[in-house]
C-alpha cells in the first residue's frame, strides 16, 4: 500500500455550560466502565478519550477528547483533511448525545447552548442535501441494487454448471448496462469504491489482490491503494501481519 500522509488533521474544540451531580471521581469510575473510552481525573479535571482509528505509525488520527470539569464540559476533536468538516461535527453531536445520555445521572449539560449547537451542525447539512442530489442518491442506490442482485445470480448460474446459454446472455448484457449506469453515477468517488472494496472483501474471504482488484474495475493500483489506506485510517479496515 501507499504509504499515508504524514499531514496532521486539524482540530476544532467546542464547549457546553454543565452543572455536575455526583463527584468526578463518580462520574470517572462510571465511565471506565463504558467501551473505546479511556479517561484521568488530574487537578479537577476529568479527560475522556477516544481513538476511532490510528495511522499507520500507530498515532491517533481520528479522535476525541471530552475534558469535564465544574461548570463546563468541552469536547476536542480531530478532523482529517479527507472528512468532510460538516460531517465530522454531526458525528461528533452525535457521540456527545450518546455519552451524556449514560451519564445523564451526573451530568447536566445546558439544554439551550446545546439545542443551539446542533441548529448550527444541522443548518448546513440540510442545505447540503439539495432535491438534485438526493434523486441522485436515490437513483445510484437503485442501481446498486439491481446490479449487487444481478451480479450474485450471475455467480450462482456459473458455479452451478446449467445449460442456461441463452439466459445467461441476457443476463450478462443486463448486468453489463447496469454496470455502465452504475459507473455514469458514481465517477467512481470515494464512497463508490469503498462498497466496491467492501464487496470484494464479501466474495473473497476477506482478502484483497490489489493489482487484480484495480484490473477488475478499471482502475489503476496506487488509486487502489489510496482508497485502502483511506479506508484503515478511518477504521473500516483493519491490517493484518
Amino acid at each position: 500500500m501507499a504509504e499515508e500522509s504524514a499531514a496532521t488533521p486539524k482540530m476544532e474544540r467546542i464547549s457546553f455550560p454543565a452543572r455536575l451531580s455526583a463527584s468526578l471521581q463518580e462520574i470517572n469510575s462510571k465511565v471506565q466502565g463504558i467501551p473505546f473510552y479511556a479517561s484521568s481525573l488530574e487537578n479537577g479535571l476529568l479527560s475522556i478519550a477516544r481513538v476511532e482509528s490510528r495511522n499507520i505509525k500507530k498515532m491517533p488520527y481520528l479522535f476525541y477528547v471530552i475534558e469535564i470539569k465544574e461548570g463546563e464540559l468541552s469536547v476536542s476533536y480531530s478532523i482529517p483533511s479527507e472528512l468532510s468538516d460538516i460531517m465530522r461535527r454531526a458525528q461528533i453531536m452525535k457521540d456527545i448525545a450518546s455519552l451524556a445520555a449514560l451519564l445523564s445521572a451526573q451530568i447536566i449539560l445546558d439544554q439551550g447552548k446545546v439545542f443551539q449547537y446542533l441548529d448550527s451542525v444541522m443548518d448546513p447539512l440540510l442545505k447540503g442535501l439539495s432535491q438534485q442530489y438526493s434523486t441522485l442518491f436515490n437513483q445510484y442506490n437503485t442501481t446498486l441494487s439491481e446490479y449487487r442482485a444481478l451480479k450474485r445470480l450471475n455467480l450462482e448460474l456459473s458455479a452451478s454448471n446449467r445449460n442456461l446459454t441463452v439466459q445467461a446472455e441476457q443476463l450478462s448484457q443486463e448486468t453489463k448496462r447496469l454496470s455502465e449506469e452504475l459507473k455514469k453515477l458514481q465517477k467512481y468517488s470515494d464512497e463508490s469504491l469503498m462498497i466496491m472494496v467492501q464487496d470484494w472483501l464479501d466474495v473473497h474471504n476477506n482478502t484483497i489482490d490489489v493489482n487484480e482488484f484495480a484490473k477488475t474495475y478499471g482502475i489503476n493500483a496506487p488509486r487502489a491503494e489510496e482508497i485502502l489506506d483511506k479506508m484503515v485510517s478511518m477504521g473500516y479496515l483493519e491490517l493484518k501481519s
